[in-house]
Parts: structure tokens; C-alpha cells; sequence
């Protein structure tokens, strides 16, 4: 899969992509990452890529004509004319972060690594210009309920989400599954050595070798988590029968604190 990143400050993606998961699939091949800067596609002497906004009003709005030839010259073998082109929505993912998109989810991480190759529009300042959102951009994406000095962290937790899906990326097969968010419900606890830490004992059922009350507890712990945590996910949850009861105890509190398990 393929990532190019449009972006004012290329320095602020680099040291990330060189660590970890995603230095790993970078050098299997599983990923491509390729930061484009803004300033090279500004064609004033001095690569100016932002301006006052009409109207009047506080901060500096980035120019369309930067972030146009940019995308232009990333999609430049699927165009057939090379002069002045109309504006028109590409076959291409082309996706803005921006605080106003729609909410980056773990169901969006899975439909976006559909796709062999993705752009990534990095906003500053006080935004964009209208005219990308509206001609060139194909989606909005927003990680959360908040404002960010840019998009360049967006972009990164956008890359990570992605990337971890991709098949042969992780060391085990089926770990997504069991992710927080992946079934819409929190992941269980975990635990490692030493099976006494100060006192704090690791639940007995995990020390039993009973891989089928294992998964029971587990999954118990899960549908603890999230009715607890973030009930509002519960909605979108595929639960069984059992599930279902399970709750419905919970609600009641007439779970013992036995099947209930540590935390």
C-alpha cells in the first residue's frame, strides 16, 4: 500500500515511519510512504503557500494552487492532458484532515486499507481553501473532537491504523481481531510475568490451561469494559445469546465478582 502525504513540514512524518511496525513494513514492502512538500508546487519565487483570507478575519489560509498541482502531479499518469486541467473529483482516494471530517474509526481503517494507494492532505494555519475541500478532496477525515496545530499527526495515526491491517504486517495473523473497537467492544485486560506483582495476583482462570474458559473470560471482560467504559458501543456489537445474558447480569449487579475477574 501506498501513502503520499501532502505536507508543509515533511520533517515531522519522518522520525515515525522509522521506527517499529511501520519501519518494518516499509522494509518488507507491505508499505510506501511518500512525503510531498507543499512548497515545492508553490511557483512564486518565494513558494508562498498561504494567503489572507477574503473577507477579512484572524490567520493565513493555505492557497489552492500548491495543494492542486500537487495531487495533479501524484496522479500525473492518469491524466491525458498536460495543460491547465478542469477541477473534477479523482478516482483516488484524496483525503483532508480536517477537525470538520467525518471521525476516523477502526471501521474506517478497515475500508481504507482496501485501497492500494491513498493521498493525505495535511491542513495549517486556519484551514484550506474552500476550493480543495469542495473539488479535489474526496473525503474529510477528522481523529477526534479537537483542534491540532495541523494535520501531520493526523496523518500519522491515519497511517499506523491502516497499516496494521495490511496482511503479513503484524507477527500474528489474527491480532486485529481481538483489537479495542474491532467487534465495536474494548479489548480485554492482559496480563505477563511475574504472576505475583506486589501483591496483585493474575486471574487464576488465565493460570488453568483451560483454553475454552480463557476465551469465556475474555470475552467477559470485554463485555465488562465496554458496558462500563463506553456503553455507546454496545449498540453496534455483535452479541450472542450468552452476550446478551451476560449483560443483562451486569445491569442487574448480579455478576459475582469471581466471574467478574481482576482488572
Amino acid at each position: 500500500m501506498r501513502f503520499d502525504v501532502l505536507t508543509l513540514f515533511p520533517s515531522l512524518l519522518t522520525s515515525p515511519l522509522q521506527e517499529s511496525i511501520l519501519k518494518r513494513a516499509i522494509e518488507a514492502g507491505r508499505l510506501s510512504v511518500v512525503v510531498h512538500n507543499i512548497r515545492d508546487y508553490a511557483v512564486d519565487k518565494h513558494h508562498i503557500t498561504d494567503d489572507l483570507p477574503y473577507g477579512g478575519g484572524g490567520g493565513m489560509v493555505m492557497k489552492p494552487e500548491p495543494v492542486f498541482a500537487a495531487v495533479e502531479d501524484i496522479l500525473s499518469e492518469e491524466r491525458e492532458a498536460k495543460s491547465e486541467r478542469p477541477l473534477h473529483v479523482p478516482r483516488l482516494p484524496i483525503i483532508l484532515l480536517t477537525p470538520q471530517g467525518r471521525l476516523f474509526t477502526q471501521t474506517v481503517a478497515r475500508e481504507l486499507a482496501a485501497h492500494e494507494q491513498i493521498v493525505l492532505i495535511c491542513g495549517r494555519y486556519e484551514g484550506v481553501d474552500e476550493r480543495v475541500r469542495q473539488f479535489l478532496a474526496t473525503d474529510e477525515i477528522s481523529i477526534g473532537d479537537y483542534v491540532l496545530t495541523g494535520g501531520e499527526l493526523p496523518a500519522l495515526v491515519v497511517i499506523d491504523a491502516v497499516t496494521r491491517l495490511l496482511p503479513g504486517v503484524l507477527g500474528d495473523p489474527g491480532a486485529t481481531l481481538d483489537d479495542s473497537h474491532a467487534d465495536a467492544l474494548l479489548e480485554y485486560p492482559h496480563y505477563t510475568r511475574p504472576a505475583n506483582f506486589r501483591g496483585q495476583t493474575v486471574p487464576d482462570v488465565l493460570l488453568s490451561g483451560d483454553h475454552a474458559q480463557v476465551d469465556r473470560w475474555r470475552r467477559e471482560q470485554s463485555l465488562r469494559r465496554t458496558w462500563e467504559r463506553r456503553p455507546d458501543l454496545l449498540a453496534a456489537a455483535h452479541l450472542s445469546q450468552t452476550d446478551q445474558e451476560f449483560l443483562a447480569r451486569l445491569g442487574r449487579g448480579n455478576e459475582s465478582p469471581a466471574s467478574l475477574g481482576a482488572d
